[in-house]
């Protein structure tokens, strides 16, 4: 589980900018962890889990880009926010393409980071609240039968109860029974509910012709 204080984590090989912004970033109340290389951040995964992850993109062993790839490849969402001593456009743009927070320029300018790394912090909230929501969604669905199962699968189509009675050869009234278990598992309150959650599963809610 991610932890309850906000934790920006820098990797960045010039001692002078870690200390700089473990200072800023404890200046505004939150938990910095410091790297020098990205060896050293990926041997902390998923020990360590930033809120928020300010990345040189020149670093002397993997490049800024490379961990940003490592890591979007281990579908570690947490924002990051590059920066560079040599800015150029295609980095850039290369770095923003592939969903970076920010990119700037050193020397830094402190309230801009400060700017940066709250809305990256705020970013990170949120897709954990999502992530949090899907895995929650992702469980009520696996706590359903086999037949309840096969039973939402064919009512978010917009199927009645006995045309998937029939689907499924069990009675009009086992359909029901079924349905009202599936709604209560799955914390559905309308119909319209149940469809959209189905659609966040990746259940087809489309008649097949």
């Amino acid at each position: 589980m991610p932890p309850t204080t906000t934790t920006v984590a820098v990797v960045d090989d010039d001692i002078s900018i870690r200390e700089s912004l473990e200072l800023l970033i404890q200046n505004e109340g939150w938990q910095p962890a410091l790297f020098e290389s990205a060896q050293e951040f990926l041997s902390r995964l998923p020990t360590v889990f930033p809120s928020c992850l300010i990345l040189d993109v020149n670093l002397p062993d993997l490049s800024g880009l490379d961990i940003q790839q490592r890591i979007s490849d281990e579908k570690f969402s947490t924002p990051i926010i590059f920066i560079t001593g040599y800015g150029d456009i295609p980095t850039s743009v290369r770095a923003m393409k592939a969903g970076a927070a920010e990119f700037l320029t050193k020397p830094l300018d402190d309230e801009v980071m400060i700017g940066a790394i709250r809305e990256a912090v705020l970013r990170s909230q949120a897709n954990l609240k999502r992530e949090g929501a899907q895995r929650q969604l992702e469980e009520r669905f696996a706590s359903l039968t086999k037949r309840e199962r096969e039973v939402m699968n064919l009512v978010v189509t917009g199927l009645m109860n006995k045309q998937v009675g029939f689907e499924l050869d069990i009675s009009e009234i086992t359909v029901k029974a079924h349905r009202g278990r599936v709604m209560e598992k799955m914390h559905a309150t309308t119909f319209v509910d149940l469809v959209n959650m189905a659609g966040r599963l990746g259940i087809s809610t489309a008649r097949e012709a």
